[in-house]
């Protein structure tokens, strides 16, 4: 599928996303006409989904992040499917997985601090529908973090 020129190609993206197509060219050992239409390629078939800003929340006063596991009453017809709308329109809540196992859901929660939390918890996670059992991990400290593929 990524030929060793793409595999270039991408490892700089992700070292350096900023750069423009000329550098990025460059440090691929590529023609600029070259990478540009490389970059195409790789977008339309899937392999680069697009470019983001990555924003510290802490900076923006966001303190407390914690991670919900929760276990959905299944026996319920639409478990499922009601909880992740209605989590989905929780503001605080920046991430939703889903898993097979013991845990059929986890929420990721930013919030301002540890009373904005509790408020948050009380009114808007507690009042999410079918949950059946919740577990709160606080997160402490990022150790590593990483976007970037082995390519």
């Amino acid at each position: 599928m990524l030929d060793d020129t793409d595999r270039r190609i991408l490892r700089h993206l992700q070292a350096a996303p900023d750069l423009s197509t000329t550098d990025l060219a460059e440090r691929a050992g590529v023609t600029t006409a070259t990478c540009w239409r490389r970059l195409e390629k790789l977008t339309q078939s899937g392999v680069i989904k697009g470019h983001q800003a990555v924003i510290d929340w802490v900076a923006l006063g966001y303190a407390v992040d914690v991670s919900l596991r929760i276990t959905l009453d299944k026996t319920q017809r639409n478990a499922f499917d009601d909880f992740l709308a209605a989590a989905r329109e929780v503001p605080e809540v920046y991430e939703i997985q889903t898993f097979l196992g013991r845990v059929d859901v986890r929420l990721c929660v930013l919030a301002r601090d540890m009373a904005h939390y509790q408020t948050l918890y009380r009114s808007r996670i507690l009042t999410l529908p079918h949950i059946a059992d919740i577990e709160s991990l606080m997160h402490i400290a990022t150790i590593k973090t990483s976007e970037a593929l082995p390519i």
